[in-house]
This record gives C-alpha cells, structure tokens and sequence, in this order.
C-alpha cells in the first residue's frame, strides 16, 4: 500500500507542485534575505561609515597641486631687465600606466629633440610612476606632446629664468637652477626676495591623471619682489667690450673693471672675462661664474702708492714738493735690495709717484711710522671685505702693523706683503674723489645720498688728486689712460704674481685706478689685466687705455660736462714714451 501511495505521489502533478512551492520559498527568502543584507550594509556605511568613506575618496581623486609663483624681475638702475621668468611647461610620464606604440615614441623624440631608444627605456621602467622626458619647454612644443594622445604622458606648468644680457653681467646677476632656484650671484644671495611663495589649489582628477575640476583655491600665489640693481646696463656693456677687446688683444688670462659712482658708492658697472651665458648651460663652469672683482685677491703693486703718500702727507712727513733722491736707481733696506726700472736721481714727491718709483715709495715709508700706514690702509676698506652686497665677496690681506719687518714695511709702501680685491681698490680711491670722505658700497640702487667714512683730510686728498693728474700726463706712466675733454687722474700698477709663494719673473697683474672728472670727480674706473702676455705688460700700456675707453663712454652716457678743452693735450697719448715699473 505505501508504495502504491508513494508512487501515486510522483504520478500526481499537484503533489509535485507542492514540492515546487517549498522551493520557491527557499529560493525568495534567500533572495529577499540578501537584498536585506545589502540594505543593512548600506545603510551602515551610509550612516555610520559616511566621513571614512568620503576621506577615502577624497584621497584617491582629490589632490591638492602647487601653483607656481611668478619670481621676481632683476633691474638695472634705468629699469632694464637683467633677469626675467617666462611661463614654460615640463612634459614627464608614468610609466607604470603607460601605453605607447613604438611609432608614438618614435613622433615624442622628434619632438622633444631626444633618443627614440631612450625614451623606450623609460616607457619600459614599470618600478617608476614619475619621469620627467623634457623640462621648461615652450607651451606650445608641450601642447603637441600631448597631442599624440600617448597614455600616462602628461605636461605641467613651470617658470624658467631669462638673462636678456647674456654673458655681459652673468657674473653679478647670477643664475638659477631647473628648479628656479637661485644658484649664483644675486640670484641666490636675494633668492627668498625675488622667489615668491607658490600657491595651493584642491583639484578632482581622474585616473588618468588629468584635472576633470577644480574644486578650490586654497592659497593664491604671491609673485616675488623685484630687485632693482644699481648697476646702469649701458655701462656695463662698454665695460665688457672694452675687457673683452684688451684680454683678447694681450692674449690674458682674465681680466675685470669696476665702475664707481664716487659720490653715492653705488657699482654703475662691474665685468668680468671670461664670461659665461646664463641661458645656456653648458657655458657654466665655476671658475667662469667667479665675480672676480669681488672674489678674488692679488697683490696691488704701486696702485696702492697713493695711499702711502697721503698717510706721509697726513703725517706732515713731506709734501708734493719734498725733494728724494733714488740714488742710482737701487736702495737696500738690510740685505735686500729695492729697485726702479729706470734711475731717476733726486725726485719730487710728485715726480716719484708720476714715473712709480720704488725707491722713493721705500724711503718715505720707513721714514714714516709703521701704525700710521696701517691705519690709513684699514680706514680704507683694505683688510675687510667691501660690503657692497655681493656674494663671495673677499677681505683680502692687511696684516697687523705689529708683525711688520724692516723690510715688509718697506715694500708695503709698493703694494708686496698685502692684498686687495679689484672692488676695494676702487672703492678706497673714492677717498680722493670726495676730498677724503669714503661712501658706502652697494650693488642696490639707492634713493638718498649715504653717510660716508672720512680716511684722510680733505687737503691732503686734494693734494694727492693733483699727483695722481700728473701720472695721466706726458712722462708719466699712463697718457695713454687721458680722455679727451676731461682731466683725468689715476695711478698704474704692474705687479708680480705670486706662484708658490715666489714671485713669478715674467707674470704679472696690470692695473690702473683712476678718476674723472678731477675739478669736480664723478665716476672712479678700476681695471685689471690678469697674466697679459707679449712685450706689452705694464699696466699703462695695457690697463690704462681701457680704463680711457670705460670713462670716456661713462662720462658722456651720465652727461657729465667737460672740465678740460677738446683738444690733442687731454687725448690719449699712444706716443708718448714708455715709462716702465716693476710693481
């Protein structure tokens, strides 16, 4: 019986739709049962869960970004630029999302002007998310990159530094790196002044990459502080030129000028040759990148005799007219011995600095007391640095007045046993432009007169003004540093360079100091010829006629009136004989 019924109950199809309902049962409580389960999660992390979850999106397409800010321009005293930024863009990639064909590697080296197989290598590198391919490139060359749709390349905004003038004032102005970041000179020196403070905004990018919206502005950016130099622009290239023309023409192994506005102390112009090119840089090397008037130190020669004879004259030791006699041209102070290219006999005080003689400049100096040199020379601005704000800038040597031998006082008074920079040396012959008030030095433009140091008394500045008038004249060492229409008045120097501690015999430093106008001096020139080679070497053959050149272009470009006639008497003399020194 019970499997007659058993077997009428698979037979029977309302006994098989029951089966089926419990099934269905099954299946829609599951179902219903999953769908309350997705509701309660949901509702769990749409409740409870809400802030973490909105973070963590947050975190995967929100990004705060930089805004870069626009760095500072560099002046000239007129308002030249010397040192402006131009909005550039950097294309780099990811690689770990990269995708490009070998034909759009091929057309983004084309563009970018690189190697078609190194780029391959850097689409390759997978262990890498960030690339740079080609920094500070024009806007539009970054516009076609992306054009080639190549995924994971992308392109942002940059500034990149721009030197209209070139190698002509690299060397002061200085340089940035890639980064716009002051590297050299001025650049780094006043780098948190001219660089600015980068902005923030808050950006939705999408997993490309790319900046769907901009959601907001956190920080605007605050563009850097211009910088305005006291250097004049159109001096500074007639300084260039005219050292560049000399140490090609003497074949020299360096060579620099300072001009000097004597009244304010402000640097009007300051070169250096070598040089290099700022916007190019594969001409940077270090020892091209030296502010040599600045930097570097060397032995003045008898550029520094002027200074001597107005510590004498301060002293009332002598007076321009005090009769010395150099003897047969040699003097020994103990066993060494001091001379003069040429013997002269019984000299002026004024004739012995007009032909530079060594003998005169050791007898006057020890006759006069070893403190009051020393004092003289450190009120000066020799022994410390200049101060003109200038990176690097040296102190040179002056050592104390105590330590001095018989003989080291004696060729102190011819400029051996110390050192100077090419700035200080200038700047210390501002003593005798303003009647022995020394300004300040600076490199910024100044808005009101400074407050300067009195070295010497203003007689004894005056008088040795006068002296200095007579070594530009006819048989003295430098005509040819005369400019026609002005008087001038300046002092050369021919130094020995000191290699391994010896006094090399046949290198030499060739200088010449000076000023114009001497009724009423404006402008103080220095120039310095490192190593000139050949027969002409002494500085009134060599330092002298461009010191000519620079003031004669400075004076009329400052429209400085002339205090002499416009004749053959106050032009360079190129015939006038050579008088010859030794230091």
């Amino acid at each position: 019986m019970k499997s007659l019924r058993h077997a009428n109950r698979h037979a029977n199809p309302l006994l098989r739709l029951d089966l089926q309902r419990w099934r269905m049962r099954l299946v829609m409580s599951l179902i219903f049962g999953g769908f309350a389960a997705l509701a309660g999660r949901a509702a769990y992390l749409q409740i409870w869960q809400n802030e973490f979850l909105n973070l963590q999106g947050d975190k995967r397409i929100n990004r705060v970004v930089p805004i870069p800010a626009h760095r500072g321009m560099i002046l000239d005293r007129r308002g030249e630029p010397l040192a402006i930024s131009t909005p550039v863009e950097s294309v780099w990639v990811n690689p770990r999302e990269a995708e490009a064909s070998p034909e759009q590697i091929a057309a983004l080296a084309a563009l970018l002007q690189e190697d078609a197989d190194a780029l391959a290598r850097i689409f390759a590198a997978r262990d890498k998310t960030f690339v740079y391919l080609k920094r500070q490139i024009p806007p539009d060359l970054a516009k076609r990159c992306l054009e080639l749709n190549i995924k994971g390349v992308y392109a942002q905004p940059e500034f990149r530094r721009f030197y209209p003038a070139g190698d002509v004032i690299a060397q002061v102005v200085g340089m940035t790196n890639i980064e716009d970041r002051g590297i050299e000179g001025l650049e780094v020196l006043y780098n948190t002044w001219l660089a600015g403070e980068p902005g923030l905004k808050r950006v939705i990018r999408d997993r490309k990459g790319n900046v769907v919206e901009e959601l907001e502005l956190l920080r605007l950016p605050k563009p850097g502080n211009h910088l305005t130099l006291s250097l004049n622009l159109q001096i500074q290239y007639l300084a260039y030129r005219e050292l560049a023309t000399a140490v090609e023409r003497h074949q020299a192994r360096a060579g620099s000028v300072v001009v000097l506005d004597s009244r304010t102390g402000e640097i009007l112009a300051m070169a250096t040759v070598p040089s290099f090119n700022p916007n190019n840089r594969a001409t940077y090397s270090a020892d091209r990148a030296r502010n040599r008037p600045a930097t570097d130190a060397f032995e003045p020669g008898s550029t520094i005799k002027p200074f001597l004879m107005a510590a004498a004259l301060d002293a009332g030791l002598i007076t321009p007219e005090t009769r010395i006699d150099t003897g047969p041209g040699y003097y020994y102070v103990g066993d060494k011995r001091i001379t003069d290219v040429h013997p002269k006999g019984v000299l002026s005080v004024t004739e012995s600095l007009q032909v530079s003689s060594n003998v005169a400049a050791a007898r006057i100096a020890m006759d006069l007391r070893s403190e009051d040199y020393w004092q003289l020379l450190s009120q000066a601005g020799f022994g410390r640095a200049p101060g003109a704000g200038l990176p690097g800038e040296v102190s040179g040597r002056l050592r104390a007045w105590r330590t001095w031998r018989p003989i080291e006082k004696a060729t102190m008074g011819f400029g051996h046993g110390m050192s100077v920079s090419l700035l200080q040396l200038a700047r210390a012959y501002t003593a005798f432009a303003n009647d022995g008030v020394m300004p300040p030095l600076t490199v910024l433009k100044l808005r009101e007169q400074p407050v300067g140091q009195r070295v010497m008394s203003a007689k004894t500045a005056r008088m040795v003004r006068a002296m200095l008038e007579a070594v530009t004249q006819d048989g003295g060492t430098a005509p040819q540093a005369r400019v026609m229409g002005y008087r001038v008045a300046g002092k050369t120097g021919t130094a020995h360079k000191l290699v391994g501690g010896s006094y090399a015999p046949n290198k030499y430093i060739a200088s010449f100091v000076g000023l114009a106008p001497v009724s009423d001096p404006r402008l103080v020139v220095a120039v310095m010829i490192d190593e000139p080679s050949g027969r002409q070497y002494y500085g009134g053959l060599v330092a002298a006629p461009v010191f000519s050149k620079v003031m004669a272009g400075a004076l009329r470009l400052m429209a400085v009136p002339p205090d002499a006639p416009m004749d053959a008497v106050t032009a360079p003399n190129s015939k006038a004989p050579v008088i010859g020194e030794d230091v």
